[in-house]
Parts: structure tokens; C-alpha cells; sequence
């Protein structure tokens, strides 16, 4: 087996690295932070907590792509540093430990990589999922609450916080729907590809025969609105209903009407929020998630006009993106993207970023122009 080229291997890394640098802009982030900074140090900063909590957050995300971009440089220095003494003193577990960083450092590259490419007007936007039950009956709703867990242990792996917003549990398992936000930098830009018609194929653990049974949800991803976005919803377009938050199997557990269901008349969307405490804390929830909503419509329609203008009225998204067969063999596969894993547990379980990185690579190379 021929040994590594260590030389080689070290400065594709520093190419690529260079690269990603280039387009990350690093100079524009050390100046967006020096001015974050200085607006968070303003003694009347929390004067206006909502306008605060911008600030904050922007400096956040900020400082922490930039800790991102100098901890991969760190790793590259620190490897060269192994190898050249490992070489020099002829030691072999120092070469094999610098064999296993090598493999670490290209995965962290290639996951920066895929970052440079959200780059669209919200990509580096919070995010909220909502997942729906489609056709199949029972074995449609517990399929909506495995992709929920999936989603969530996705998000628990990779240090996300979550919060989740409204649930809406079927009669006999499962759930019709579910919201949830993702609290993190690019979580929009990186789930949006997760958007569409998932499909599962199993023997049905509800049916008296075990036949197998084909069922499907859809995700919807959607940026969470931001203080600044001026999206204003009259009074008059939205129709507000009370109700009474409930649990699994129509349990009550609220005594109060707390639950809250808004309709924006004019274009019939609806979102109902429960899981807070008060209803002011529901309708405050809901209506951010309505105005991100809207946000996302307003840009659809816009990119709409653009592709009619310029003749090109396809569908970016088919109306089956994934499949999870449970049976009778083990597969995962995205349709888009041709990616494909046999572990289906391990992807139900939360493993999909290889799916996520398939899916933004997959993205750019449809928006970019055709020759």
C-alpha cells in the first residue's frame, strides 16, 4: 500500500482552503464584527430588547464563522507541524495520527465548502420546519413523527438549538403536523433542500397482515422572520381562533383557551401555534411564522416572474424528492441528487448531512446558467 504524499495532500488543503477564504470574505467579516461589536457595547443598547437581540445574534453568527474559517487554518498548520515531526524522528504513531487528522481536515474542508454555497437572499437565516402527514393513513402520521425525530436528532448532533412550536398528534399514532424551529446560522440555507414530498415503504406495523404500505409527509422549510424584514400585516386580513391546547390522543392539557390558530384571509394560509404558555405568547409566535411565511411567498412569486420572462416556467422541485425503503431491501435515496445509503436507521436517527450536502451542491448547479 503506497504511503501518503503528505507534501501534496497539505497544500490541496491549503488551495482549497484559500478558496473557500476568498469567497467567505474574511476581511468583510472582521469588519462586520468590529461594528456589531461596537453597537452591542452602546450603553442604550437593550433600551429596544427586540432591536438588541438583532445585534446580538448577528454578532454571534458572525464571530462564529469566522472562528470556523480560522480553526480549519489552525488544523492545516497543526498538521503540517506532525507530519515534519513524525518524518524527522521516524515515528510511527505520530504519521498514523496524522493520517486520521488528514481525513478529519478534508471532511471539515468540504463541509466549509458546502457553507460557501448558501448564498442566497436567506440562506443564512434561522429556520422553520413544518412537517405535514400526506396519503397513507396511520402509518402517513407516525412517518411525519419519525421524520420530526429525525430532523431534531440532526439538529442535537450538530449543537442546534431547537424549539419545537406547534404539534398536532393524529388520533391513533403519529402526528398531522408539526413546527418547529432550528436556531442556528444557515439552518434555512442548509434544511431548505430538505424541502418536499418524503416517501416511506415498510411493512406496516398497523396492519393486522403486515403488508407493506407506502406512505408519505412533506416538509416545509421557511426563514424566521427577522425584526428588521418589513412584512406588515394589516389587522383586517388576519382572522385570529382561540382554542384550548391539547396532547397526545386529544388529552387535555391546558384548562385555559391558550392555543392559537391565524388565517391571513387574503391568501388563505394558516398557522396555529400551542406550545407556549399564554396565548399572547401563541399569537406573537404565530404571527412571526405567518410573516415568514409571506416573506418566503413574496420572494417565490418574485423568482416566479423572473422564470417566466426568461422562458423557463419547469418546476425546481418534483413532488417525490426522497424514498426510505424499509422493506423488502434497505435503502435511502434522494431522487434529486441520486444519493443513496443503505443504513436507513442510521439516517432516521439523524445522519444526513452526506443528503444535505448532496442536496446544496445539487441546488447550485441548478441555479447556475445554463450553456
Amino acid at each position: 500500500m503506497a504511503s501518503t504524499d503528505f507534501s501534496a495532500e497539505i497544500k490541496s488543503l491549503r488551495s482549497t482552503y484559500a478558496s473557500i477564504e476568498e469567497v467567505s470574505d474574511v476581511p468583510r467579516i472582521r469588519t462586520d464584527i468590529a461594528m456589531l461589536s461596537e453597537e452591542a457595547g452602546m450603553p442604550d443598547l437593550w433600551d429596544n430588547p427586540a432591536a438588541a437581540q438583532v445585534v446580538t445574534s448577528k454578532l454571534s453568527h458572525r464571530q462564529s464563522e469566522l472562528e470556523r474559517l480560522m480553526s480549519i487554518h489552525d488544523r492545516i498548520d497543526d498538521l503540517e507541524v506532525l507530519v515534519e515531526l513524525g518524518e524527522m524522528e521516524g515515528d510511527a504513531d505520530s504519521m498514523a495520527e496524522a493520517e486520521t487528522e488528514l481525513k478529519s481536515v478534508r471532511k471539515a474542508l468540504a463541509n466549509l465548502e458546502v457553507v460557501t454555497l448558501l448564498s442566497g437572499e436567506f440562506d443564512s437565516r434561522e429556520a422553520v420546519v413544518t412537517i405535514r402527514a400526506g396519503a397513507g393513513g396511520i402509518d402517513a402520521a407516525d412517518f411525519a413523527e419519525m421524520l420530526m425525530r429525525m430532523y431534531l436528532r440532526w439538529a442535537e448532533k450538530h449543537g442546534h438549538p431547537t424549539r419545537v412550536m406547534d404539534t398536532s398528534y393524529a388520533e391513533e399514532a403519529g402526528l398531522k403536523s408539526a413546527t418547529f424551529e432550528v436556531n442556528s446560522p444557515y439552518a434555512f440555507g442548509t434544511l431548505s433542500v430538505e424541502a418536499g414530498t418524503h416517501r416511506l415503504v415498510r411493512i406496516s406495523p398497523f396492519d393486522n397482515q403486515g403488508r407493506r404500505q407506502t406512505s408519505f409527509a412533506a416538509v416545509e422549510v421557511i426563514p424566521l422572520i427577522e425584526q428588521t424584514d418589513s412584512i406588515e400585516i394589516p389587522e383586517n386580513e388576519i382572522k385570529v381562533d382561540v382554542f384550548r391546547s391539547s396532547g397526545p390522543g386529544g388529552q387535555s392539557v391546558n384548562t385555559t383557551d391558550s392555543a392559537v390558530r391565524m388565517t391571513h384571509i387574503p391568501t388563505g394560509i394558516v398557522v396555529s401555534m400551542q406550545n407556549e404558555k399564554s396565548q399572547i405568547q401563541n399569537r406573537a409566535a404565530a404571527l412571526r411564522v405567518l410573516q415568514s411565511r409571506l416573506l418566503l411567498q413574496k420572494k417565490a412569486e418574485q423568482d416566479a416572474q423572473k422564470k417566466q420572462m426568461a422562458g423557463d416556467v419547469k418546476a425546481s422541485w418534483g413532488d417525490q424528492m426522497r424514498s426510505y425503503v424499509l422493506n423488502p431491501y434497505q435503502m435511502v435515496k434522494d431522487l434529486r441528487t441520486e444519493h443513496e445509503v443503505g443504513n436507513t436507521s442510521a439516517v432516521l436517527d439523524g445522519d444526513l448531512d452526506d443528503f444535505i450536502d448532496a442536496g446544496i451542491r445539487w441546488r447550485a448547479g441548478q441555479r447556475r446558467p445554463q450553456a
